[in-house]
């Protein structure tokens, strides 16, 4: 970071700069040491040294009477780097891209620096080059939040290209803030994978001894060998540095600002876990390595709106937000709703052929158009169910989606199919990451994450021990369920306590 203007002033007066050894007389002592560069927690009138004895000392600008260069900084040239290989080892591709993870230390004057060339970032980890032969190459340089969809087109179309040219697995180090973003669109844009292509980041930069980049790039080369097919995110587990987990690339998401386990898989299990000491154990749900070749597909439409709802959103902001737009995704409360008010904007865009799909701000669930009113009246208006997609991998999905075809009813179609694991068809009591409680119905533990059918409850003492499926409904005789009666059988109405939360479903008692 520059000096601010007074500061630079006195440098350029001395013809110093930031690197070159200075001596500063202040309040008529001598201090000689190494120009740092400015810090955002320094004050604006302060220069900063580094002292021979390895200290940093800051000095107040009144207090500096003179300044003396000593030495001026030449940088060192740097010579190519190449990686060696050694011809035994599983072929893995390095892909750059920017972020927190592609930075090193200069231990000169403690400045930290993006790495310019996969290579450095190879090089500043070195127990990559044990793992696998690595070989690396930038695609690109650029803080995640700044990504756009053709970065991530680039980005699949690289992959492939690597998979089909003899790399055994992919390595993306990746900016953290949208790194759940880019998962999802490579899971989307490449098919048929021989190895996996596992993204990496890091919370905390190089220069903190917390850093947690150079764990999540080894536990990502572990994967190198690991028969895996499918676009993943390998990242911390926990707070310490005993283990990171695997995580699918369309049920991925950070979950907190800084913490360095912030990333969970959401209504999904992790598909493994690489353990410090190398141990790498995985899910049966783990998509296997395909035949290949691998194809990569980028075709996006990035017209996509992602609005999320709130108490006050107006039919005339909601119709800004979709204005232009070719799709859009609203992230709705609970099992997806928004006010009464703003039905008519959706049907009036699903109408005019803008697909609008529902996903919910609770993130763990699933979306539940059938349970309320208000849900049968979105699905009325032609919205469709986002299902248990996260609403930034359903905007993907939505982008992908229309790169394709523009076709209302085809692209409802393709949103409702799962393609890369997206769409969890039951979530299970371990897929709930705030809780872990089982779900319970006065004693009969199945969960209930949708009402996906009636159940015939046995009784006994102890209350409900055991249930069966009655018959399965389709789309359309749910939305006529009100209507439905038998004798033989008695309808309750009762709360349900699952791993996704509390939840309304009509249990019918009675011999089937």
């Amino acid at each position: 970071m520059d000096y601010p203007p007074a500061v630079q002033q006195v440098l350029a007066k001395a013809g110093a700069a930031v690197g070159d050894t200075v001596a500063v007389t202040a309040r008529g002592d001598r201090l000689e040491g190494v120009v740092m560069p400015h810090h955002a927690f320094s004050g604006s009138d302060i220069l900063t040294l580094k002292l021979g004895n390895g200290y940093n000392v800051g000095i107040d600008l009144r207090d500096i009477s003179k300044v003396d260069i000593v030495a001026k900084h030449a940088p060192a040239a740097k010579k190519a780097a190449h990686v060696p290989k050694t011809g035994k080892l599983p072929v893995l591709s390095v892909l750059g891209t920017g972020g927190t993870i592609a930075s090193y230390v200069d231990y000169r004057t403690g400045a930290v620096h993006p790495a310019v060339t996969a290579e450095e970032l190879v090089f500043s980890v070195p127990e990559l080059m044990e793992l696998a032969d690595v070989k690396a190459r930038a695609v690109y340089s650029v803080y995640s939040e700044d990504l756009k969809p053709a970065n991530w087109q680039h980005l699949a179309t690289e992959a492939a290209k690597e998979l089909n040219g003899g790399a055994e697995a992919v390595l993306i180090p990746h900016g953290t803030d949208t790194l759940a973003f880019t998962t999802a669109a490579l899971a989307f844009m490449i098919r048929d994978l021989p190895g996996p292509v596992i993204l990496v980041g890091a919370q905390r930069s190089s220069d903190r001894p917390s850093s947690d980049a150079a764990m999540n790039l080894i536990c990502g080369a572990r994967l190198a060998a690991a028969d895996v097919g499918e676009v993943v995110a390998v990242m911390h587990g926990e707070t310490g540095d005993t283990f990171c987990l695997v995580h699918r690339g369309t049920k991925v998401r950070k979950m907190h600002a800084s913490r360095r386990d912030a990333f969970r898989s959401m209504n999904a299990a992790p598909l493994g876990t690489v353990h410090f000491d190398g141990r790498v154990e995985l899910s049966p749900e783990v998509r296997k390595r395909a035949k290949g070749p691998a194809v990569a597909d980028p075709r996006l439409d990035p017209e996509v709106a992602l609005v999320w709802f709130h108490p006050g959103l107006t039919p005339q902001a909601l119709s800004r937000s979709l204005e232009g737009a070719h799709g859009a995704v609203v992230a709705g409360t609970g099992l997806g709703h928004v006010a009464h008010d703003l039905i008519p904007v959706i049907a009036g865009a699903t109408k005019a052929g803008t697909p609008v799909v529902v996903t919910t701000q609770t993130l763990q669930g699933r979306v539940g158009l059938r349970v309320y009113d208000t849900g049968r009246d979105l699905l009325r208006a032609g919205a469709i169910d986002g299902q248990d997609m996260l609403p930034e991998v359903a905007l993907v999905k939505l982008m992908w989606a229309l790169g394709r075809t523009k076709d209302p009813a085809e692209v409802a179609r393709v949103l409702g199919t799962d393609v890369a694991g997206e769409i969890n068809p039951r979530i299970g009591l371990d897929e709930f990451t705030v809780s872990k409680t089982a779900a319970k119905l006065r004693g009969y533990r199945k969960f209930l994450d949708d009402l996906l059918g009636f159940y015939n409850l046995v009784h006994d003492e102890h209350g409900i021990v055991e249930g069966a499926l009655l018959l399965e409904v389709t789309d359309d005789e749910l939305h006529a369920l009100d209507g439905f009666e038998a004798p033989k059988y008695k309808r309750v109405v009762v709360t349900v306590e699952t791993a996704a939360g509390a939840s309304e479903a009509w249990v019918y008692t009675g011999k089937a």
